[in-house]
């Protein structure tokens, strides 16, 4: 008992406590959390520090001391911690091992609020710190039109007073949600300039530059670049070669959230066969020959140059006489992206075969774009082509022009028109073999005993196919999707149209899956559904990012290439959810 009581008093002496310099602290200020322990350890964990970074440390101190011949000893791990946002925060524990005995901290409660205000001491590295270097995103324009080009420029600014050294770390990156952007990448290489910041001196970088091009109206968010960066403050003390020291402080810089009000493009003066384009372009259509042989190739040329959202909006397609057979375009894109936006051309290639000797018109072709300039809309119409086909067969019905009036009539070859061409044969042999022991009649005989093993294959593949709960469940699944996307499926060439039928497809799924109503359909609240009946993180993310492409195709074009991954993209998230599914 002696002995089991001195070890209970050994392992009570035992002291091992967080603590922190603050309980309550602003966004814009450090916590220093201290771990203390009277005896040494081995395996020392600290906690995750959730919610905050973790800016300076561990710090390690070791403190001896013997008083009236009775030794005293103190370790203490420091931390040095910035708050990543407002709120009510736990530290959690930390651990160590002492003589084999596993000792933890108690958890520490910290409240972070607003940023508060500094106290001007120009003798407090920090404070000089915080005054001296900053970050900001300058936009070329706040107000834009419908897809006109923005440019966010990234500068951060150093005053004479401190300097940097080291490299910075991005804490948080921008954002943006509702644009099409592309960072303009300066390689690494900070080209350090002269300026102005707040009529002051200072000198400053350019960390990124980005494009962007707005798919939505109204008011839009632009998420906030944040940086940690070490700052060297110069002291009062100084070297023994009467250099002054300098300390170093970790400050978290933040360009701050901006706003950018997207006007919508005006409704007056709208071109019918407007598809999107802002900016300023040229339009031309050109063949590599007007004059050729029946069955022989030429290839007919859209090209547009210029400068604006190049990649955003589709080529308009020339009306032929259907007595041209065209082959599906070849794309090609020679566009580059700088400070003032996309600029460069688009071509499409058009490989077009002629069937018939004669002439043949290929009417003028119009685009129409938005001069985000002059405010205005501009149509501008390719020159008539005309392609005379000298030598082939002589279409014995007129061809008919496509030229998208809706008038056009289907043309129908006439019988006779390839009947210099003989193709079959209907020849008969002379001698022919009887019919006993031939080919045909060994194969009817032993045809049948053959088909044996074929049929007891065949039926052994139904049993194992019938068994095959899994499979049989994914081949449901994928039927059941196709059918409520059948209607979405018949018009992929149709943008407009497939999109409606898809969101339409969706919500009818959903209504016969979860039981809502129409007026229910929240991205947030069919999330939430689906998970509780256990569908998989990914497949709902899949699914409400299905219906966001559908709520952006109003506003943005999209391609048949994009139709088509959509479309595959709903089938595969249908077949899952149905798989995933467990009802109540």
């Amino acid at each position: 008992m002696l002995f089991i009581f001195g070890t209970g008093m050994m392992q009570a002496q035992v002291k091992f406590d967080a603590k922190v310099s603050k309980k309550k602290i602003g966004i814009n200020e450090r916590l220093r959390i201290d771990f203390e322990m009277n005896k040494d350890g081995d395996n020392f964990n600290p906690p995750a520090f959730e919610g905050f970074d973790v800016v300076g440390g561990p710090n390690q101190a070791i403190s001896n001391s013997y008083i009236n011949g009775k030794r005293s000893y103190s370790k203490t791990y420091s931390y040095f911690l910035s708050p990543q946002s407002q709120g009510n925060f736990t530290i959690a524990q930390a651990t160590i091992e002492i003589d084999g005995e596993t000792y933890k901290t108690l958890p520490v409660s910290v409240i972070v609020t607003s940023a508060v205000e500094v106290p001007k001491n120009g003798n407090d590295a920090t404070y000089v710190a915080s005054e001296n270097v900053h970050l900001v995103a300058e936009i070329s324009n706040s107000s834009p039109y419908l897809n006109e080009a923005i440019t966010v420029v990234y500068k951060m600014y150093v005053s004479h007073d401190v300097s940097i050294t080291s490299t910075w770390r991005e804490v948080d990156t921008p954002k943006y949600a509702d644009f099409w952007s592309q960072n303009i990448n300066n390689q690494g290489n900070f080209k350090i300039y002269e300026g102005k910041y707040q009529g002051e001196d200072y000198r400053y970088v350019i960390l990124r530059t980005t494009v962007l091009y707005p798919q939505k109206t109204g008011k839009l968010e632009i998420e906030p670049l944040t940086l940690d960066v070490p700052i060297d403050v110069p002291g009062n003390r100084r070297d023994i070669f009467g250099r002054r020291m300098t300390t170093r402080v970790n400050k978290k810089i933040s360009a701050g959230k901006r706003s950018i009000s997207v006007k919508p493009l005006p409704a007056d003066g709208r071109p019918d066969n407007f598809n999107g384009a802002v900016g300023d372009f040229d339009f031309n259509v050109t063949a590599n020959k007007t004059t050729l042989d029946a069955n022989e190739s030429l290839e007919l040329n859209v090209k547009i140059s210029g400068k604006g959202n190049l990649k955003l909006f589709e080529l308009p397609t020339p009306k032929l006489p259907s007595s041209l057979e065209v082959y599906d375009p070849e794309r090609k894109e020679n566009v580059r992206t700088d400070r003032s936006g996309m600029n460069g051309n688009i071509n499409e290639t058009f490989t077009v075969v002629p069937q018939n000797q004669g002439i043949y018109p290929i009417r003028p072709i119009t685009f129409s774009y938005f001069n985000p300039k002059t405010e205005k809309y501009v149509t501008i119409a390719s020159k008539e082509i005309v392609i005379d086909v000298e030598n082939g067969p002589i279409a014995t019905v007129p061809a008919v022009s496509n030229n998208g009036d809706g008038n056009q009539k289907a043309v129908v070859a006439a019988k006779s028109q390839f009947e210099y061409i003989k193709l079959n044969t209907n020849l008969k042999p002379i001698n022919q073999d009887p019919f006993f022991k031939s080919t045909l009649f060994w194969s009817l005989l032993g045809g049948p005993l053959l088909l044996i093993p074929l049929f007891i294959l065949v039926g052994n593949k139904r049993r194992e196919r019938r068994s095959d709960v899994q499979g049989n469940k994914l081949r449901k699944a994928n039927r059941l999707a196709k059918k409520y996307l059948s209607e979405a499926k018949k018009n992929v060439g149709d943008k407009v149209v497939f999109y409606e039928a898809l969101e339409r497809a969706l919500h009818n799924y959903l209504k016969a899956k979860l039981s809502i109503e129409t007026s229910e359909f929240d991205k947030e609240y069919i999330a939430r559904l689906l998970e509780e009946r256990n569908v998989e993180v990914a497949t709902i993310s899949q699914f409400t990012g299905l219906l966001q492409s559908c709520e952006y195709a109003r506003y943005s074009p999209a391609s048949n290439v994009t139709i088509q991954q959509d479309y595959n993209k709903a089938v595969e998230t249908i077949s899952a959810i149905d798989k995933q599914i467990q009802y109540r």
